[in-house]
């Protein structure tokens, strides 16, 4: 098993790493001169769909239930396969409208209701908090299982999630949501999901 801190100091090298790779990303144009690079960066940054969740839930449902896993995977291939001109149209009607969040899609399409777009907004903070929540609790839950023999600090785990979720809010205030423009494509970072989703594949 590893020490506590050498696996912190491991967990902070490759934050950096997705750091670097992110910023790397914001500053160079490959990608946007290159449509073959561009292509394999957003296939891969699709691998965000898999979470903690796809390594203890799926592979726990996988081991008790056989193939009661798979339909939250079936699902999105399918929508991938048979609805690229839903996806398409959602696309366009975000780009020419301008609309950066699920709320305002779904406010413009009921005639840019305020009141509907508050509605969602705290629909998704209701169901986003726990799923997060959940990820934390899982990814500190994989450093309790390494570090359980090195006798680690009791409570440490806890401010680890604390810390975890601190560095992801910074994580998605630089690279994610600097700027709430339409038409910026936040490549430093697709680039850092890309890197992490070959690391998880």
């Amino acid at each position: 098993m590893l020490n506590a801190w050498s696996l912190i100091l491991i967990a902070l090298a490759y934050m950096g790493l997705l750091f670097a790779i992110a910023w790397v990303g914001d500053k160079k144009r490959i990608a946007h001169n290159h449509r073959n690079v561009q292509a394999l960066i957003y296939s891969l940054s699709l691998g965000v769909y898999c979470t903690s969740w796809t390594f203890y839930g799926a592979v726990g449902s996988a081991a008790t239930t056989g193939w009661g896993f798979l339909p939250i995977y079936i699902g999105p291939v399918l929508v991938m396969l048979f609805g690229t001109d839903l996806i398409r149209r959602i696309a366009t009607t975000s780009r020419d409208q301008r609309i950066t969040s699920i709320a305002d899609y779904i406010a413009y399409r009921y005639g840019r209701s305020h009141a509907i777009a508050v509605l969602v907004t705290v629909a998704a903070v209701i169901g986003s908090v726990p799923y997060i929540a959940l990820q934390l609790k899982g990814i500190t839950n994989g450093f309790d299982v390494i570090t359980r023999s090195t006798g680690a600090p009791p409570g440490w785990s806890s401010d680890l999630s604390l810390y975890l979720a601190l560095a992801l809010a910074l994580f998605a205030m630089l690279f994610g949501t600097r700027n709430m423009d339409a038409s910026e494509h936040h490549r430093g970072l697709m680039w850092a999901i890309a890197f992490e989703s070959m690391v998880k594949l």
